[in-house]
């Protein structure tokens, strides 16, 4: 039984039975099927299902959405524009798969040589709770327009979601077994993974759960793309601009709660402008409203399970031991549902807890850097190594992004991610890419051809 808790009240909301190994084995053999025409149907049909899939959730973004709110606290204005931002990445995809996969024409001694890219068959996506129509189309649209069709373990606390979307390729008349949900507990998807009829894995979540779905899809000689957690630094040296700088990183560390693996995470501000920094930060974190994610006016919602906002209060608690300055938050209310304060952390240095682990909730970390070399080595002392922020001049900024140990930086703005562009980690944030040309490429057979005669 998959059981859903409302996050923002602590009450079960619904109860799905998990499917049944009957199940489990007629939508695999049914994406076998679905696989054998959909490799041989041209781009363009394969875009017209596609943008269909995307048109629907543009028209159903107000029944989708509150989906999100319910099953994992997403305030209703970030619920919705995932929505949206599922439909581009569909529609991104639709329009340049085609353009991203095109031949590649390599001279040799052949009259003619090229390679080809072919898709490979079913692929599983093994999702997680905290973007769950976002993260679901960042998998399947690029696998879909190369010729794969897609199952999908979405996590057991959002089976409604899993299944909406899963109804979207219904009502958009999409080819049975084309894309399906599988409603599952964790435990049961290693069979799953398994599966002689699963060519590829697509894993988002923990470093933990990545490294075992990586170890059994590498014992069954299968690819998997990892995106895994993230510990995100934020640069900010002396001459940025400090109040912008303040601003898009407020955005950027409460997106979702603070729940998402780009958020940034660790703000290491070079030591001229360190007090200015605190002051601002504290400023705009002050102004959010934590709340009941239903409503318009909340900025912040609840974490989404009791047992996540208790680590995460162990880890504010062990960093404050530490030595961390506690300037706002850090304490539990007593209400009902799983909420956590704005909090915002000061002096934390390396070997605290806050500065070691991910911190998955609304928690702002402040680090003193004496100077550009030493905000450098700050950032760069983490396991993991998804994404990083800088705050300076552009040319300062792209000269530092060379040297910083991450999947992808922004320079002056927010790390996001974006149909066009690739994204992915390093380090123990995984392996691959997913998103623009080099995500769609994840997950075909790179078929060199060899056309003879030998050329004299």
């Amino acid at each position: 039984m998959l059981t859903v808790t409302n996050p923002a009240t602590g009450k079960v909301v619904r109860e799905v039975e998990a499917a049944s190994d009957e199940t489990v084995e007629r939508k695999l053999a049914a994406a076998q099927r679905a696989f054998l025409d959909w490799r041989n149907v041209s781009y363009t049909d394969r875009a017209a299902v596609v943008k269909a899939v995307a048109d629907d959730m543009r028209q159903r973004v107000e029944d989708l959405a509150p989906l999100m709110t319910e099953e994992m606290g997403k305030p209703i204005r970030e619920a919705r524009a995932e929505v949206e931002k599922a439909a581009w990445c569909a529609e991104h995809y639709a329009e340049h798969a085609e353009q991203y996969l095109a031949p590649q024409s390599l001279p040799s001694d052949a009259a003619n040589s090229y390679v080809q890219h072919l898709p490979i068959g079913p692929v599983l996506g093994v999702l997680p709770w905290n973007a769950p129509f976002w993260l679901a189309f960042r998998f399947c649209a690029p696998a879909l327009m190369a010729g794969n069709t897609c199952l999908m373990k979405h996590d057991p606390h959002v089976p409604g979601c899993a299944q909406a979307i899963a109804d979207v390729f219904v009502r958009a008349g999409a080819p049975g077994g084309l894309f399906d949900a599988l409603l599952l507990e964790t435990e049961r998807v290693e069979p799953v993974i398994r599966d002689k009829r699963i060519r590829a894995v697509s894993f988002t979540g923990s470093s933990k759960g990545g490294a075992a779905v990586a170890s059994i899809a590498a014992s069954e000689i299968k690819p998997a793309v990892l995106e895994l957690g993230g510990s995100d630094p934020g640069i900010i040296l002396a001459d940025a601009d400090l109040e912008k700088a303040a601003e898009i990183l407020k955005i950027s560390r409460i997106i979702n709660a603070g729940q998402s693996c780009i958020a940034a995470k660790r703000l290491i501000v070079e030591a001229p402008v360190y007090d200015d920094m605190v002051a601002l930060l504290k400023e705009k974190f002050a102004s959010l409203k934590v709340g009941d994610p239903a409503l318009e006016e909340t900025d912040v919602g609840p974490i989404a399970r009791e047992n996540l906002r208790a680590e995460l209060h162990r880890q504010v608690e062990t960093s404050v031991k530490q030595g961390a300055r506690l300037l706002m938050g850090g304490e539990i209310n007593s209400g009902p549902g799983y909420f956590y304060p704005v909090t915002l952390l000061a002096d934390v240095e390396p070997g605290m807890c806050a500065f070691t682990e991910e911190t998955f909730g609304p928690v702002g970390v402040v680090i003193r850097a004496e100077n550009e070399a030493h905000a450098l080595e700050l950032a760069n002392d983490s396991e993991y190594g998804l994404a990083a922020s800088v705050w300076s001049s552009a040319d300062r900024g792209e000269a530092l992004a060379k040297k910083i140990e991450a999947g992808q930086v922004a320079v002056n703005g927010i790390v996001k991610t974006d149909p066009r562009l690739p994204s992915g980690g390093i380090k123990k944030s995984g392996y691959g890419r997913e998103l623009g040309p080099h995500g769609i490429h994840e997950f075909v057979n790179a078929q060199q051809v060899w056309v003879g005669p030998v050329r004299d």
